[in-house]
């Protein structure tokens, strides 16, 4: 892997997240729930959940990294899972901060897919690789990325997290 590394920064954030959010609103379309994927996803919801005008934000919460570049086979949905009927009939926007494997985007994505009306993605970042190709899109790299949020060490260590991930 690369040392080279994409660097955002919380003022970048802002300019990413307005955006992507004049990117969704000039394609006409108005998500009813903005569904994030924690940790990241979070950032980016309520960031769009402000820029779009829409209050219903739900997360989800999946564990797949294990580390820089390390992942588990494949990704889990941690309790509590939202209830997919809360969505019936809705027009559901997941975000996330990266599409890196794609791998959770779909997960959430296909857990969504026969109760909603509609859904799409919006993420900060896609890499070339993401089986998942988002909708919405602020900009690919296939470096990794050091987001704001993650990139200081934690202030208080807990035992069996997952430091830069």
């Amino acid at each position: 892997m690369s040392d080279v590394r994409e660097n955002l920064t919380y003022e970048k954030f802002g300019v990413a997240i307005r955006e992507l959010a004049e990117t969704i609103a000039g394609d006409g379309y108005e998500p009813d729930i903005i569904l994030s994927i924690a940790r990241g996803g979070v950032f980016v919801a309520g960031g769009l959940g402000y820029a779009l005008d829409v209050k219903n934000l739900n997360l989800v919460n999946v564990e797949f990294y294990t580390g820089v570049g390390t992942t588990l086979e494949m990704p889990v949905m941690l309790a509590p899972v939202p209830n997919a009927i809360d969505f019936s009939n809705k027009k559901v926007l997941i975000t996330d901060d990266v599409a890196d494997t794609g791998k959770t985007l779909k997960l959430v994505h296909d857990f969504c897919l026969d109760t909603v009306a509609e859904v799409r993605s919006a993420v900060i970042y896609e890499k070339s690789h993401s089986l998942v190709k988002c909708e919405y899109v602020w900009k690919r790299t296939d470096e990794w990325i050091n987001f704001p949020w993650s990139v200081e060490p934690p202030v208080a260590k807990r035992a069996g997290q997952v430091l830069d991930a």
